[in-house]
C-alpha cells in the first residue's frame, strides 16, 4: 500500500482525528472548571473599577494590573481589545500591557489545563514565568519606550479601528450593586452573570481551541519525533536549552493559534524535545501570533507594533531562560520521557465521570444564558469599540430580565 493509497490517507486522517478527540475529551472537565471559576470572579469584578487603578507604571500598579488581568478574559483577542480600551480611557500604556499579559497567561483555566495535560510543574512555571515576563517588559518599556511613541499610539488608538472581539471585550457582565461578594454571587442576578460570562468566554475561545486541537492532532500523528529531536537539538542539552526559548515563540507566531488553543500543541512540542523553557516561551507567544500583530497595527500603528513585537519577544525569551534555570536548580524540571499524548479515547474512568458532572453544569449555565438575552450578546460579540455603535456594550444588555 503506497503513501498515495486512499486507504493510507484515510487511516492517517483517522489517526489524527482520534488523537484530537482523545485530547479534547481529556481536557473537557478541566476547561469547564476553569471557565466556571473565571466566570464567578468576573461576575463580581467590575471593569469600570479597573481603569482608575492603572494610571501609572509603578511596581504596585503593575502588580495590581496583573491581579486584575487574572480575573479577566482568557481570550487573547478580547484581552488585546480590552487593553486598548483601558489605554484609551486613561490607563498607563505599560499597565495596560501588563493587564493584557496576565489576562491571557495567568488565568485559572490555563493553569488547570496545563496541570492536566503536562503536569503541575508547567502550571507553576507558567505563573512564575508570567510574573517574570511582566517585570522584564516593564524594565524594557522604562528603558526604551518614549513619550512620543506613546502619544503616537494613543492617537492611533483613539481612531477606534475595530480589531476582533471588540463587543466581547467591552461587555461588563458583572452584578452592578453594592452587596457583599457572597450575596451578589448567590443571587439570581449573580447566577445570570456567571452564565453570561461563562458562555461568552467559551464562544470567544472555541474557534482557537478547536484549531489548536486539530493542529496538535495532525502534528502528533504525522510528524515523526525524529524531526523534532533534530529541530530542537535534543542530543545536545546545552544547545537545546539555549535554542528552546528562542524558537518557541517563533513557532507559536506562525501557528495562528492563541490563548488556551496552543496548549495541545505545546504538549506535542514537549514530547518532541523542546526544552522546558522553550515550552513556557511558546505558550506566552499567544500575544504575538500574526493575526494579533495585525490587530496591534490597527490599534497602535506600525511603529508601536514593531516595538511591542520586539519587547514582548525579548521578555518571553528572558522568562523562558529564567524559568528553565530556576527549575533546574530546584530540581523541578519534569522528565520529557514521561510526556504523553492522550490517545485512549473514551473509557469509564474519573475523566468521564468529571466530564459528565461539568457538562451538566455547563448545560445549566447555557440554558440560563439563552433565557436571559444571551442570543443578542452572541450576535454582537464582534461589535464596535465606539460608544453609540450598535455593537458597543458598556453594561449588561438592556432587556435582560435577570430571571429566576
Amino acid at each position: 500500500m503506497t503513501a498515495d493509497d486512499p486507504g493510507t490517507t484515510m487511516h492517517a486522517l483517522g489517526h489524527a482525528l482520534s488523537i484530537t478527540g482523545s485530547m479534547a475529551w481529556e481536557i473537557t472537565w478541566a476547561l469547564l472548571l476553569g471557565f466556571t471559576l473565571s466566570a464567578v470572579v468576573q461576575a463580581v469584578a467590575r471593569k469600570s473599577a479597573i481603569i482608575r487603578l492603572l494610571g501609572d507604571d509603578r511596581p504596585r500598579t503593575l502588580a495590581l494590573a496583573s491581579l486584575l488581568g487574572v480575573t479577566s478574559s482568557s481570550c487573547s483577542y478580547a484581552a488585546v481589545a480590552l487593553a486598548r480600551s483601558l489605554f484609551r480611557k486613561g490607563a498607563n500604556f505599560t499597565a495596560a500591557m501588563a493587564f493584557e499579559i496576565a489576562s491571557t497567561n495567568l488565568v485559572v483555566e490555563l493553569g488547570v489545563i496545563l496541570a492536566l495535560l503536562m503536569g503541575w510543574q508547567f502550571t507553576a512555571a507558567e505563573f512564575a514565568g508570567g510574573a517574570v515576563m511582566i517585570v522584564a517588559l516593564a524594565v524594557l518599556f522604562r528603558v526604551f519606550l518614549r513619550d512620543r511613541l506613546v502619544q503616537e499610539a494613543r492617537k492611533q488608538a483613539d481612531r477606534g479601528l475595530a480589531g476582533s472581539m471588540e463587543g466581547h471585550a467591552a461587555m461588563d457582565m458583572s452584578v452592578q450593586d453594592g452587596r457583599p461578594f457572597t450575596r451578589r454571587l448567590l443571587s439570581a442576578e449573580g447566577y445570570t452573570s456567571v452564565a453570561h460570562v461563562f458562555v461568552m468566554e467559551w464562544a470567544a475561545i472555541l474557534r482557537d481551541l478547536v484549531i489548536g486541537l486539530l493542529i496538535a492532532g495532525g502534528i502528533a500523528a504525522w510528524v515523526p519525533d525524529s524531526f523534532w529531536r533534530a529541530f530542537f537539538f535534543t542530543g545536545h542539552p546545552l544547545a537545546s536549552k539555549v535554542w528552546g526559548p528562542v524558537i518557541g515563540p517563533l513557532v507559536a507566531m506562525i501557528s495562528f493559534v492563541c490563548s488556551i488553543g496552543n496548549v495541545p500543541l505545546a504538549v506535542v512540542l514537549w514530547k518532541g524535545g523542546i526544552s522546558f523553557g522553550g515550552v513556557i516561551a511558546f505558550i506566552f507567544a499567544d500575544l504575538l501570533i500574526l493575526p494579533i500583530l495585525n490587530i496591534y497595527r490597527k490599534y497602535y500603528g506600525w511603529r508601536t507594533t514593531a516595538f511591542l513585537a520586539v519587547t514582548f519577544y525579548a521578555a518571553m525569551v528572558v522568562a523562558g531562560y529564567l524559568v528553565e534555570l530556576a527549575f533546574d536548580v530546584l530540581g523541578l524540571t519534569p522528565d520529557p520521557s514521561t510526556a504523553r499524548i492522550p490517545e485512549q479515547g473514551i473509557s469509564w474512568n474519573y475523566t468521564t465521570f468529571l466530564n459528565i458532572v461539568f457538562l451538566a453544569l455547563a448545560a445549566a449555565l447555557l440554558i440560563r444564558f439563552l433565557r436571559t438575552g444571551g442570543r443578542a450578546m452572541l450576535a454582537m460579540m464582534g461589535g464596535s469599540p465606539e460608544p453609540g455603535h450598535p455593537g458597543h456594550h458598556g453594561a449588561p444588555l438592556p432587556g435582560d430580565d435577570q430571571q429566576t
